[in-house]
């Protein structure tokens, strides 16, 4: 396995050389100090299986040097490492092409199951970005929550949630959901790892199959 890491604290770096051993113990690891650094590797011949950058770093051109190392390095999944947990970044990141968004406050078991998630084709979103949510006012952007009250077993979902749901029956991709309901694409992506969540499921099938029980 094959692995870009950057940020620029190098003490950090080394750190999760030691704990990505543990997904893979013949790991090997290319550390970047600034993101032009990270950029370089990622034009180069070398193809990663994973890509961990951090926000902020020197040369840090902002969401959309995401979106470019996305673009270069097709079909690696990318995921952000960062100290800030602001929703606005988990969006703007999931917006720009991440897989995941794991913060650097997560334990190390949190970030070894986000990146198991991630590589088994899932989406890692930190709770904080999901529960945080659930104060937004109705009619909003699409305000994501686990719900509440309802009793039973049934899950109780948002109606945006039943909306997101209702696509996912009717196959819809990411992109169609997205222009769909008018949001953006990184919004959706947190609305069905929320419903996920709610349904007790792991992946889109389940989800769709759990929708018997709770969609008209």
């Amino acid at each position: 396995m094959n692995i870009l890491i950057g940020d620029d604290h190098l003490l950090f770096r080394e750190g999760l050389c030691r704990l990505l051993t543990q997904l893979s113990a013949d790991a090997t690891f290319t550390e970047a100090g600034t993101f032009n650094e990270a950029l370089e590797f990622a034009q180069g011949e070398q193809e990663f299986d994973l890509i961990l950058l951090d926000l902020q770093m020197p040369n840090w051109p902002g969401f959309s040097g995401i979106q470019e190392i996305c673009e270069i390095q097709a079909g690696t999944p990318v995921v952000i490492v960062s100290a800030s947990e602001s929703q606005a970044d988990v969006r703007a990141a999931l917006d720009a092409g991440a897989s995941g968004y794991i913060p650097k406050s997560s334990s190390v078991k949190i970030m070894l199951s986000a990146l198991n998630l991630v590589f088994s084709g899932g989406i890692y979103v930190p709770p904080a970005a999901i529960h945080g949510e659930s104060t937004a006012p109705a009619g909003g952007g699409g305000g994501v929550s686990s719900g509440g009250g309802g009793g039973g077993n049934t899950p109780a979902l948002t109606q945006r949630q039943r909306d997101v749901l209702r696509c996912l029956r009717e196959g819809k991709s990411n992109k169609q959901i997205a222009y769909e309901l008018g949001l953006s694409e990184g919004t959706v992506k947190i609305h069905v790892t929320a419903v996920m969540r709610s349904l007790g499921v792991r992946n889109r099938t389940q989800a769709v199959i759990a929708s018997a029980d709770i969609l008209p």
